[in-house]
């Protein structure tokens, strides 16, 4: 046997020998059983291409961030809960007479708090013309965070508001993901940096540990001003979220302004973030919550791949336990995982008018195949899917009963569940929950129901396709 047989049969066992470690560490770290499982026949099947992408995508837990965490929170929530002992009386819930909100209270780790006013943001228009008043409104300093920033039109329009802040002596903090802002050109950051704004990645491969960790996307979109106010949603900085990108066309997104004591859990999350990719403590931050003239009570919740359980999950589930009589959920990429999928069947089973809105047209094929996999388990529980027909549908919302409604950055999928940093703002408010009904019912106009027995329909390659997307789903 030659020399070059040789090398080749060992480098064939030894690839086969990762694969067994790895499984081993898939079987053992992997949060959900899907994903344990995928990985590992992928692993032991396929060990010269699944152990690269193993080391690059497997990763469930981001090493590193809970220590920011830990020394962030030591930095800011003592000051922080010691602050709202004199808020006390605008706590939403007093005592523990209400266990729900007890659960949701646990996972942000913040109160649940009235006095806030809250603006709900219906597409890019209004969306960045409020976000570019906050900006010209800022006095004392600016918290920037997207996950994706163009250079383009829109993007240079904050750029301008940015450099006129600091210009008259407000503090910019702007950041950005690394991955999802890949294309943000060095011209577009030099010239913030040069106007004083302090500019950075959110840097997920920081540490030695993490060098080769790609799979854990920044997705949150967050804009702070004063410690006021905060804006939350679906959109990014980029032409496209104003209906300019030819190929997508109509973008459908939502956003929300909040001002009042809710603005903290906002605060904390950039603090959080900038801390992991700076190593800098953000000291001249405002720590007084301000109550608002509304009567809105409101929470802010960041999750990500460095909490100790699975809250973005967790927070779904538990609103999808608590809806009575209504659940409209809107999601571009809705892959949930079965725990998702059993909470949905059972709100049906008990009477819940459960709704899900999806895009007709989508950026990700094996996600809009995935998404017709759900039909015929749901449709026997009443359960109904509406796809979206003007554009592209890229809101996170959720709606419950006549008075809760959530809008943030996470969909209802493995990435955002456990991969991405995201954030949830949920608020509690008639007249608000109200207006999220109106912009469903007005969502639902441009839709079309899709029949449970859809899939039945369909050559049987598209149900394979439709089966394997599915099967995928926990690694996608």
């Amino acid at each position: 046997m030659s020399w070059s047989m040789e090398l080749l049969l060992g480098l064939m066992a030894l690839m086969h020998l990762l694969g067994i470690f790895s499984a081993y560490k898939a079987m053992m770290e992997t949060r959900t059983s899907q994903g344990a499982i995928a990985w590992v026949i992928f692993l032991l099947t396929f060990p010269y291409v699944a152990v690269p992408l193993y080391w690059i995508f497997g990763r469930s837990r981001f090493v590193g961030y809970y220590k920011v965490k830990e020394t962030v929170d030591r930095q800011v929530k003592g000051r922080l809960e010691r602050l709202l002992e004199s808020l006390h009386p605008y706590r939403r819930f007093q005592g523990n007479e209400d266990h729900a909100a007890m659960v949701a209270e646990k996972l942000a780790d913040l109160p649940f708090t009235v006095g806030n006013r809250v603006e709900l943001l219906i597409n890019g228009e209004a969306t960045f013309a409020s976000i570019l008043e906050g900006i010209d409104a800022a006095k004392e300093y600016i918290l920037f965070q997207f996950y994706i920033v163009h250079d383009d039109e829109i993007g240079n329009r904050m750029a301008d508001r940015l450099i006129a802040a600091t210009q008259r002596g407000v503090k910019v903090w702007f950041l950005y993901d690394e991955i999802g802002s890949l294309d943000l050109s060095e011209r577009y950051l030099k010239r913030l940096q040069e106007a004083g704004i302090h500019t950075s990645a959110f840097n997920t491969r920081h540490g030695w540990r993490n060098k080769f960790q790609v799979n854990f996307r920044n997705h949150r979109k967050v804009v702070v001003v004063d410690g006021k106010r905060c804006w939350v949603g679906g959109h990014n900085v980029g032409d496209e979220y104003l209906g300019k990108d030819p190929k997508m066309g109509f973008w459908r997104d939502t956003h929300v302004a909040i001002e009042g004591p809710a603005v903290m859990g906002a605060q904390i999350s950039f603090a959080e973030d900038w801390y992991w990719a700076k190593s800098e403590k953000l000291d001249a931050l405002r720590w007084d919550p301000v109550v608002s003239s509304g009567e809105a009570a409101a929470q802010v919740i960041p999750t990500g791949p460095a909490d100790w359980m699975d809250t973005a999950e967790l927070m779904y589930l538990h609103a999808i336990d608590q809806a009575k009589e209504r659940l409209w959920i809107a999601s571009p990429y809705f892959v949930p995982d079965d725990a998702v999928v059993y909470a949905l069947q059972l709100a049906g089973l008990r009477g819940v008018d459960v709704r899900i809105l999806i895009p007709e047209k989508s950026d990700s094929l094996p996600v809009w195949l995935a998404a017709f996999s759900y039909l015929a388990d749901a449709g026997k529980t009443g359960v109904r899917f509406f796809r979206y027909q003007k554009g592209f549908l890229h809101e996170k919302v959720m709606l419950i009963d006549d008075q809760l409604a959530t809008v943030g950055t996470a969909n209802f999928d493995n990435r955002s569940f456990r991969l991405n940093f995201e954030i949830t703002a949920i608020v509690e408010d008639r007249k608000f929950a109200a207006e999220v009904e109106q912009m469903f019912l007005d969502d639902f106009t441009v839709s079309r129901e899709i029949d449970s027995k859809i899939l039945e329909q369909k050559p049987w390659w598209f149900r394979v396709g439709v089966r394997l997307a599915r099967l995928s789903a926990p690694v996608l």
